[in-house]
C-alpha cells in the first residue's frame, strides 16, 4: 500500500483536496479552499514526478499565497459586508414615526416607530398634533426628541 501511495501521491493530494473541499463547505470561512488550492497544485506537479519534499513545498506555498492574496478577494465579492449596522439609540435616530398622542410644550406625547410607542418632546417646544409625522432627532433614556417633518 505504501509502495502505491508513493508511486501515485496525486492520489493523496486529490484525497487532501476533496477533504478540504468538503469541510469548506461545512464552514464557510474560505480558509480550507486554500488549502484545496494548495493540493490541486501539489497534484500538478506530482505528475511530473517530482519529489515529495518539492510537492510539500508548492502545497505550503501555493495555499500560503491563497491565505493572503485570494481569500480576502472572496470575502470581499463572496461575503459583502452590508455596512455598520445600527442598534439601539443609534438605530432610530432618523427614524420617522406618527404621533399617536399630541406634543406640548408642557407635556410630551407619544410617537409610534415601527410599532414601538415612545414618549416624545419637541426640542423647541412646539406642539404636534395626532397623525403628523414626525423624525426623531435624539434621544435621553427613553423619550425621543422629534421635529415635524414638513
Amino acid at each position: 500500500m505504501v509502495d502505491y501511495l508513493t508511486e501515485n501521491l496525486w492520489l493523496l493530494w486529490t484525497f487532501v483536496c476533496v477533504i478540504a473541499l468538503v469541510l469548506e463547505i461545512s464552514s464557510g470561512t474560505f480558509y480550507l479552499i486554500c488549502f484545496a488550492i494548495g493540493a490541486v497544485g501539489a497534484v500538478l506537479v506530482s505528475l511530473i514526478n517530482t519529489p515529495f519534499w518539492f510537492q510539500i513545498l508548492v502545497f505550503a506555498a501555493i495555499s500560503t499565497f491563497s491565505v493572503y492574496g485570494i481569500r480576502p478577494f472572496l470575502l470581499k465579492y463572496l461575503h459583502p459586508s452590508k455596512g455598520e449596522r445600527l442598534s439601539n439609540v443609534s438605530a432610530l435616530l432618523g427614524r420617522q414615526g406618527i404621533v399617536i398622542e399630541p406634543i406640548t410644550a408642557d407635556r410630551p406625547g407619544y410617537v409610534k416607530i415601527d410599532g414601538d410607542e415612545w414618549r416624545a418632546v419637541t426640542a423647541d417646544g412646539s406642539m404636534i398634533e395626532r397623525g403628523e409625522t414626525v423624525r426623531i432627532t435624539a434621544m435621553n433614556s427613553i423619550i425621543v426628541t422629534v421635529e415635524p417633518i414638513d
